[in-house]
């Protein structure tokens, strides 16, 4: 039991280390290559946010664990509401941006209805994994629409290497370490739930789902301390619709079947709720700024959650 907990500990620390590796060494390839920020920011730094959620969903998936790899997604959906922007908005309050309350947040409900609408036979095929990513493809296509006018608005770059050799560097030996780091917590959240007798479902929905929220957590509560709160809400909305049609396509494709029951009566409902609740609060947030009330309110809500959780289990 020692050596599961230590293997999902570092595991957790080199999957958030890397994938910043990872990040900054692509997205400083792509601008040498000649992409624009704006392309870059609405391609590889969006899938980098998600890239500890697809890499442990793919190494589950690879290893037969299809309901650790669905529970990570979800899990991790709730708590970057719950808990990642629950915390950051008890440290700042958010300006909301108009195209988040016009854009983005619609786009979450949407994708979030889309992956409840083919999860509710019980099952994900590979032809769920086809739509999701077809969504994904329409939601790049969407983006690059809505902001290819905007001036000014792409969003923050990762720090990136001075060469292209640095970013060369930083780029494969992040990604080898995801790979490696990925496949060491997996193991490492298998073995601690057979020792503890709790399925793999609801370690995927807890220890890996929070593990891998780590980063969005430390970007938006830095983003908040240095009064740029308003990029944590954007961090969030785009990590979750990231989440649902790059890291749910993973378990369909790879290793399509039943899906846990629990996951389609329980989880996505919460997920789908807490959601809700997100966008109920943008929309009566006085003066378009959510303060610290409903961070409490979030908090709150992710903490239930876990305690029904905790009971069930």
């Amino acid at each position: 039991m020692l050596l599961a907990i230590l293997a999902c500990i570092a595991g957790l620390i080199a999957l958030v280390w890397s994938a910043d590796r990872f990040v900054g060494g692509a997205s400083g390839l792509a601008l040498r290559l000649g992409m624009t920020p704006m392309t870059v920011g609405l391609t590889l730094v969006a899938l980098g946010t998600s890239a500890p959620e697809i890499l442990v969903s793919t190494a589950a998936a690879l290893t037969g664990s299809s309901d650790l790899a669905i529970g990570n997604a979800l899990g991790s959906n709730i708590a970057n509401i719950g808990m990642v922007l629950g915390i950051t908005l008890l440290v700042s309050p958010i300006l909301l941006h108009r195209d988040t309350l016009r854009q983005d947040m619609p786009a979450c409900l949407l994708v979030a209805l889309l992956a409840g609408a083919l999860m509710y036979d019980g099952q994900l095929s590979r032809l769920d994994g086809v739509i999701l990513i077809g969504a994904l493809l329409a939601l790049i296509a969407l983006m690059w629409q809505f902001r290819r006018g905007q001036v000014g608005d792409e969003g923050e770059i990762p720090e990136h290497g001075s060469t292209t050799g640095a970013d060369l560097w930083l780029f494969i030996s992040g990604l080898l370490v995801l790979l490696i780091s990925a496949r060491i917590l997996v193991w490492g959240a298998v073995e601690l739930a057979r020792t503890l007798g709790v399925s793999e479902t609801v370690i995927g929905l807890t220890l890996v789902a929070v593990g891998t929220s780590l980063p969005e957590l430390a970007a938006s509560v830095a983003a908040a301390l240095r009064k740029h709160a308003d990029l944590a809400i954007g961090n969030v909305v785009g990590s979750n619709i990231m989440n649902l049609v790059t890291v749910l396509p993973v378990p369909a494709l790879v290793a399509p079947g039943l899906i846990e029951p629990s996951l389609v009566h329980r989880d996505y409902p919460a997920m789908l709720g807490i959601t809700v609740l997100l966008m109920l609060a943008m929309l009566l947030a006085r003066r378009r700024t959510m303060g610290r009330v409903t961070g409490g309110v979030l908090l709150a809500a992710y903490g239930a959650y876990l305690g029904l959780l905790v009971m069930q289990s």
